[in-house]
């Protein structure tokens, strides 16, 4: 036999022989094999999401900006300063809000002017709702000076509205 020959034998003996098989993964090295695999997927994925969304301005959205509420009063709650808040919140989503005054010329109140118009002149219970009130603003804002100037602060009511529906669910939780 011609020694080119038997190289060529030998070069077809090693390609048409299979390779020896691998050993077989166990469940927990497969399992890390498709967890690794994934995580690197998902690396990718997110790499891409932040290149192709970053040239977008988002704000953050608060639900209680989405959800429109309905002009209907709830229920009352059951203790004197938690109902007059809850007034006081229902006259100024259905009479307007306003800042700068109690109540301005069209008739929009702040939310100082809300509470007083709905104490009905009680004094003492208006007290306690602004109490309530201011507490309810701290515990989210910090240090505020006052409910007008909280409320004087903004352009808009919608915050004013909703501290005044949570002061109404602090009151009611502290039975006032």
């Amino acid at each position: 036999m011609a020694p080119s020959t038997v190289h060529l034998a030998t070069d077809q003996a090693a390609q048409t022989t299979p390779p020896a098989p691998a050993a077989a993964l166990t469940l927990e090295e497969r399992l890390t094999l498709v967890n690794t695999h994934m995580t690197a997927r998902l690396d990718e994925a997110a790499v891409a999401y932040e290149v192709n969304t970053a040239h977008l301005a988002t704000e953050p959205v608060d639900l209680g900006d989405v959800v429109t509420p309905t002009l209907r009063p709830p229920p009352p709650h059951p203790t004197p300063v938690a109902a007059l808040l809850q007034r006081a919140h229902h006259r100024l989503l259905t009479g307007g809000w306003c800042s700068g005054a109690l109540v301005n010329e069209d008739g929009a109140r702040c939310m100082l002017g809300a509470i007083r118009t709905e104490a009905h002149g009680d004094r003492g219970l208006e007290a306690g709702a602004v109490a309530v009130l201011l507490d309810a603003i701290r515990r989210r804002f910090g240090d505020v000076d006052s409910v007008p100037s909280f409320n004087d602060a903004h352009t808009s009511g919608r915050i004013p509205l909703r501290m005044l529906d949570q002061a109404a669910g602090l009151a009611d939780t502290r039975s006032l």
